[in-house]
């Protein structure tokens, strides 16, 4: 079985995750004010989708997530467009970062496409539901219904040549155990990252306690990192610290910006001077490492503006 990531972190040491596909295209003018998300750009602009991408690169990223997060087959149906365009659209999804890669690295002599990899992004069932059921875990279904539902994403990533699979802001300890099945017998790796339960680090939004998470992902051969990502920032020290408690895998972080979303306005705030959020990335990249985060980059309202602070941070 393929270890790119693993390959990737014994020469590196510590890896740069992108940041934000929603956030780097609304700055490019996009409006994602649509149930697809950053989804719809697949076969509105994609070539913006590419230039995204490029930017993360530029900014130092080493792994770039593809813009399949809200792709699913069943949030395309709602769009009227089936499943042959769905899974075409997945797989641009993967094609889309390869090209942007291929492109960074030809740009610079001495620069190679093999220092970077394309993880193809698999959101939870509760983002198809764009009710915030990804913070929350508020959705119950059976194994097999897990199944129809992931299932032609993750073989159109797996079809068009993703590195790996990230398995992204998961809420529910049965879906991430549906999803690694699905993988067992396949010749790819993949991360879990999780969000949280409101105002804590100790549990998963469905309360799954973060210590048989780890005790589960440890135990999997296909998971080669696992941790957090869409979380606040000052949460992630105590949940990093449970999980290394159970755990002996590198630990990946991509948390959002330290902004503060008003659901009642729907619009981002920057946090009050002085308030844990409004800590910068020079505060808590050191102590995320410290804890066993090697993998490290940006979620929610992140830019390649963030990522290269953190690349820079990483390295030092």
């Amino acid at each position: 079985m393929r270890h790119p990531l693993t390959d990737l972190l014994a020469r590196k040491g510590s890896i740069v995750i992108d940041g934000a596909m929603s956030t780097a295209l609304e700055a490019k003018g996009c409006d994602l004010n649509d149930s697809l998300w950053s989804a719809k750009v697949l076969y509105e602009s994609p070539e913006t989708i590419r230039a995204v991408h490029r930017d993360y690169f530029e900014a130092g990223a080493n792994v770039a997530i593809t813009a399949s997060y809200q792709a699913s087959e069943a949030g395309f149906a709602a769009k009227g467009i089936g499943a042959d365009e769905a899974r075409r659209l997945v797989m641009r999804s993967v094609e889309l970062a390869r090209e942007a890669r291929d492109e960074w690295a030809q740009a610079v002599p001495g620069r190679s496409a093999s220092d970077c990899l394309v993880a193809g992004a698999v959101g939870p069932y509760g983002a198809y539901l764009t009710n915030g059921a990804e913070y929350t875990g508020d959705y119950r279904l059976s194994p097999e219904e897990f199944r129809r539902f992931h299932a032609l994403r993750l073989e159109a990533l797996l079809e068009a040549g993703a590195d790996l699979i990230a398995f992204e802001t998961m809420p529910r300890f049965d879906e991430i155990r549906t999803l690694l099945s699905m993988i067992e017998d396949r010749d790819v790796s993949c991360w879990v990252t999780v969000t949280l339960a409101a105002g804590a680090g100790a549990a998963m939004p469905d309360g799954t306690p973060l210590e048989k998470l780890g005790e589960l992902l440890e135990a999997s051969p296909r998971v080669e990192v696992f941790g957090l990502n869409c979380v606040k920032r000052p949460f992630v020290e105590e949940a990093l610290t449970r999980l290394r408690s159970v755990s002996t895998k590198p630990l990946i972080v991509y948390p959002n910006s330290g902004e503060v979303y008003d659901p009642s306005t729907k619009t981002w705030h920057r946090p009050a001077a002085g308030s844990p959020d409004s800590a910068g990335w020079d505060h808590y990249v050191p102590l995320w490492k410290r804890l066993g985060a090697v993998c490290l980059g940006g979620c929610c309202r992140t830019l390649p503006s963030d990522i290269l602070e953190i690349s820079k941070l990483i390295g030092k």
